[in-house]
Formats: structure tokens, C-alpha cells, sequence
């Protein structure tokens, strides 16, 4: 049973570590093709209207969403909030229980 244990928890850092090395690939991607189209647009109009920062804003939001399911983090909920949620409803239950 703990040699099971043990081989679930590899799995699971492996993925957790396969995430993160996807998301900091798409990081730097996004660093070089932004970097590019920065160049380009200063190439053909000298950033009169800087197009590039459409493409640098879609896919930056892209981009921090991937990083809150990397770290685990939610910004409507924070961490761990589901959990928090369900013990709170079952002391709230067990309180109601004590008073009947």
C-alpha cells in the first residue's frame, strides 16, 4: 500500500513539473513573438499605432490564467477554497445537530 502511495505522488509531481515547464515555455514564446511584433510594428510605422500591444494584451491574459493553474491560485477564490468551504458547512451542520 505505501509503495503505491508513493508511486501516486511521483505521478503527481511529474505532472505538476510538466506544467510548469509548459508554462515557461509559453512564457518565453511569448516573450520572443511579442518582442517580434514590437519590432515589425516599429519597422513598418514607427509605433504611430502600435498594433502589437492587441496581441501582447490577449495573449498576456492567456498567459496569467495559465500561470494561476500552474501555482494553484485562484483570484476569485484563493487557495484551497473549496476545502475551507466544505469543513466550514459540516461545523455549521454539526452546531445545528447539537442544538435539536
Amino acid at each position: 500500500m505505501e509503495e503505491l502511495e508513493k508511486e501516486n505522488r511521483y505521478i503527481r509531481a511529474k505532472e505538476r513539473v510538466a506544467e510548469i515547464k509548459k508554462f515557461y515555455t509559453s512564457l518565453i514564446s511569448y516573450i520572443v513573438i511579442i518582442s517580434m511584433l514590437a519590432g515589425l510594428n516599429y519597422y513598418v510605422d514607427q509605433w504611430s499605432y502600435p498594433w502589437f500591444l492587441w496581441a501582447a494584451f490577449g495573449w498576456g491574459i492567456g498567459l496569467v490564467f495559465q500561470w494561476f493553474k500552474v501555482y494553484g491560485m485562484s483570484p476569485f477564490f484563493g487557495r484551497n477554497w473549496e476545502e475551507r468551504k466544505i469543513r466550514e458547512f459540516m461545523q455549521e451542520d454539526d452546531q445545528v445537530k447539537r442544538w435539536e
